[in-house]
């Protein structure tokens, strides 16, 4: 289709027939692999495939059922871990909430650490400016539950603001 300068509209239909493609369309069309002599079946190809797995030493799965009991199954330990050190540490944000000074426990940990570590790791410089800030906000840090807070309580400067029972009662709601 065409606008020519005066404003008409000319419209042209071409129709053009290949020989090839009418006589393409007289024959059905061949599904799946060529035949030829050689050429073997779906089976046979199965059969071969396993004979080289099992020659690696792989193992023929039979069917997909889990050996023990999906409720036995424990639960991913990783993540079992991140649970009770946010629990560990939402309740020290609550404790800091009541009394801000044990906030020098964390302090007194890292000061003992960078004693021990030269040079400090990049984790206790971190520590060191997040333990600047107020109260308020440590607390609402620590027990955060994103990325940046998790790799942080990995590293945790809050040993011994909880007592041993306070311990003893979160390790046991989180048994493995």
């Amino acid at each position: 289709m065409g606008t020519f300068a005066s404003g008409t509209v000319a419209s042209f239909i071409v129709t053009s027939y290949d020989n090839i493609m009418v006589a393409k369309r007289n024959k059905p069309a061949a599904r799946g692999r060529p035949k030829t002599s050689t050429a073997m079946t779906a089976a046979e190809r199965m059969r071969r495939m396993r004979l080289r797995r099992k020659s690696a030493g792989l193992k023929e799965v039979i069917n997909w059922v889990p050996s023990e009991p999906i409720a036995q199954q424990p639960y991913s330990t990783h993540r079992l871990l991140e649970a009770r050190s946010l629990a560990m540490h939402a309740l020290i944000a609550g404790k800091l909430a009541r009394d801000p000074s044990l906030l020098s426990k964390p302090r007194q940990n890292l000061e003992n650490w960078s004693a021990r570590w030269q040079p400090p790791p990049r984790w206790m410089h971190e520590w060191r400016q997040i333990l600047a800030l107020p109260w308020q906000q440590i607390a609402a840090l620590i027990a955060e539950p994103g990325e940046r807070a998790a790799r942080l309580r990995q590293s945790s400067p809050f040993a011994g603001v909880l007592t041993p029972e306070e311990r003893s009662r979160i390790y046991d709601a989180f048994k493995p």
